[in-house]
């Protein structure tokens, strides 16, 4: 028999097979950490369904989702909703609120200006920039 000699029959058994192992990983790694961030289930509620899904892991994944289907379809929306949301310009403001007033401005100038570093004329047009 020669191995490299598969018919499309096998090749596709095996597709559908590597796709079905995949599925189920995906389905054991979400409804793992659907049980583990739970916040209404009980500790003793998190381990049995822990047990449920290692020792039985398509019943007890399947009947995870099936018990529990409305607290894991809403779930991660309530996580979403108790985040405390970032004010929009939130930028803008730390930008704005940092930003020195005109009257802190004109006196830093005129302490350059008194102290011999600014010219008349830079002092002028440095003080009706920061003025307008």
């Amino acid at each position: 028999m020669n191995v490299l000699a598969y018919d499309l029959v096998d090749i596709l058994w095996w597709s559908l097979g590597f796709f079905l192992f995949s599925t189920w990983i995906c389905l054991f790694v979400v409804v793992l950490s659907h049980i583990v961030s739970s916040q209404d289930l009980s500790g003793w509620g998190k381990a049995l369904w822990l047990v449920c899904l290692i020792v039985v892991p398509v019943i007890g994944a399947l009947g995870y989702v099936i018990a529990r289907k409305g607290k894991f379809t809403t779930g991660q929306r309530e996580v979403d909703r108790q985040k405390p949301a970032a004010p929009r310009g939130y930028g803008k403001d730390v930008a704005v609120a940092s930003r020195p007033t005109p009257a802190v401005d004109a006196a830093r100038l005129d302490e350059l200006h008194e102290r011999g570093l600014l010219t008349d004329e830079e002092y002028v047009r440095q003080r009706m920039r920061a003025l307008s």
